[in-house]
């Protein structure tokens, strides 16, 4: 199928309202606004934006995008029915809708009489007459309404003819779309596809049709004709499944959140839907050209919210397209199509081939190749890379998470490991802030670089940060461009807690230049010696970093 006959689905982002609903989860108004245009530039078609009025960040986030609009994407305010027993006129909430100045506005409304009854307190002619008023309203503003029908799936199984009439109604009233919502994520696939079909057989019956023309750019379309949407929650594990039964069964749009986020167990993850709507269902949900961004920007809200990414996420995760086994490497030398379902650069990612005591020679050669190292099977020396990685790794070591310590590893083998510089002895002071329990730290250290000895000592607001200050002191003298690392995570990890005090410890640290990121491990029953040897290695492989960085630059002019 080309991309011109493809038929369209329309992808709503409700990252920036729904998802931030989940636990931890806090965003300022800079945040809300650098991922709604990083979601803009990858193409997204919808964005909610939160409920102006509800607090006074959204309403400055909506301010904000009236002065600087987004380039293609339609940003939409969220809202419910107006209350019971008033007038959508005369609620201040949708007047702060209004103000807004969205040309969309989704507005939910309930479906499930017993959200009626005991939820809101009203009754069931009321509550149709809310979702009439309000859409009827916000229509007579020149507003465009997409209507939310939350926990239409309960509802339906529960009181089929109510929660048709719920749709029914906001049709009638003027809505352009009708999202189907799985608000307590219950459901499974099946009673998707069955429901979904229902409602589209409903709709027929109404001689409303279901927006047949749906490769029309809707947000540039006036028309009768409703269209369906889902929207599903993550609480059986189902709402990629579940959305995905849903378009099979008829739904145009498809709404989720950037990494499944959202309350309790999350929301549809848009980043597993959009690949397999479009790459192997056919679909055009994004241009493909913007495709491969899906990574990128599943990681730049990662980091604009303060989550750590889901390493194993499917498709954008760092474990998604890596290879541990030494058969699995082998094969997917030959041929990736043997263990990889499609091509990790179609969504921005790539493949990883993974080091540990699994590991064959043939993870070796792949590995090397990958830090521009050519090795050969036949070569004494990678038998002798091989054993020595596992013998490491009996001892605590993990290099699939420490690339750049394989890295050196390999190069010490090879006789091709620069000694920037060599450690000849530290230490460290900590003094207990009386009364919290923390520490300062001094370290001193001894260095040897390029023929001279050099002690220095430093404070930090600990060991391992007074440490890594110390070491950066002696040496930036001699490496100026060591001004630009950073130590940007540190991790600790008990290896065999059982033997407590004389337990083995390993600790991985990420380090970076703004640039580029490594991973460097370090392992001793004593947490400040694996800090050490983690934190030396971090700053000796980004010297070479720009070592090579440096010749390549010379060669090349």
């Amino acid at each position: 199928m080309t991309a011109n006959s493809s038929p369209q689905l329309w992808i709503y982002d409700t990252t920036l309202r729904d998802g931030t609903q989940r636990e931890g989860l806090s965003v300022s108004i800079e945040d809300k606004l650098r991922i709604a245009r990083r979601l803009d530039q990858l193409g997204i078609p919808f964005i909610e934006g939160g409920w102006p009025g509800a607090n006074p960040k959204d309403v400055q986030f909506f301010w904000h995008l009236q002065e600087e609009p987004l380039t293609q994407a339609e940003i939409v305010a969220f809202c419910y029915t107006r209350r019971p027993e008033k007038t959508a006129a005369d609620d201040p909430m949708l007047s702060a809708i209004l103000a807004a100045g969205t040309r969309w506005v989704t507005i939910v409304g309930k479906s499930w009489d017993l959200h009626v009854t005991e939820g809101l307190r009203t009754t069931l002619a009321e509550n149709l007459a809310m979702i009439q008023d309000t859409i009827e309203y916000l229509r007579s503003q020149g507003r465009r309404i997409i209507y939310d029908a939350e926990h239409w799936f309960d509802g339906y199984k529960r009181n089929p003819d109510y929660a048709l009439q719920t749709l029914q109604t906001a049709i009638s009233a003027g809505a352009e779309w009708i999202v189907l919502c799985d608000t307590n994520g219950g459901v499974l696939p099946h009673e998707i596809t069955q429901i979904v079909t229902d409602v589209v057989k409903a709709i027929g019956d109404w001689g409303l049709g279901t927006g047949e023309d749906s490769q029309s750019p809707i947000p540039n379309r006036q028309s009768p004709i409703p269209q369906i949407g889902i929207h599903t929650h993550n609480d059986s594990d189902t709402a990629v499944a579940n959305a995905l039964a849903g378009v099979m069964a008829g739904v145009k749009m498809v709404q989720g959140t950037i990494n499944g986020y959202g309350e309790r167990c999350g929301n549809a993850n848009l980043c597993s839907l959009i690949p397999n709507l479009q790459l192997k269902l056919g679909y055009k949900c994004i241009e493909d050209n913007r495709l491969s961004q899906l990574t990128e920007t599943s990681r730049f809200v990662s980091e604009v919210v303060n989550l750590a990414p889901d390493e194993h996420a499917p498709f954008v995760g760092r474990s998604a397209f890596a290879h541990k086994g030494g058969l699995h490497v082998s094969a997917v030398e030959r041929n990736p199509l043997t263990y990889e379902h499609m091509q990790p650069e179609q969504v921005g990612n790539r493949r990883r081939i993974v080091i540990s005591e699994q590991s064959g020679v043939s993870n070796v050669l792949a590995k090397a190749r990958t830090f521009g190292i050519e090795l050969d099977k036949n070569n004494p020396t990678t038998g002798q890379i091989l054993q020595r990685l596992k013998v490491l790794e009996s001892e605590g070591f993990q290099f699939e998470a420490a690339e750049a310590s394989f890295e050196l590893l390999m190069r010490e083998a090879l006789g091709s490991r620069q000694l920037f510089f060599e450690i000849k002895g530290f230490q460290v002071h900590c003094d207990l802030v009386e009364g919290k329990g923390t520490s300062n730290a001094l370290a001193t250290v001894k260095v040897a670089v390029k023929g001279k000895d050099i002690l220095e000592a430093a404070e930090g607001n600990g060991p391992v940060a007074a440490l890594d200050a110390a070491l950066r002191k002696a040496l930036i003298n001699f490496y100026p461009q060591m001004a630009e690392f950073e130590l940007t995570d540190y991790k600790v990890r008990i290896l065999n807690g059982h033997t407590g005090t004389r337990a083995k410890t390993r600790v991985l640290v990420e380090s970076g230049n703004g640039h580029q990121r490594w991973t460097t491990v370090g392992v001793s029953t004593n947490i400040l010696e694996a800090s050490y040897q983690a934190v030396v290695e971090g700053l000796e492989y980004g010297l070479l970093l720009h070592s090579q960085a440096e010749a390549a630059l010379s060669t090349s002019s």
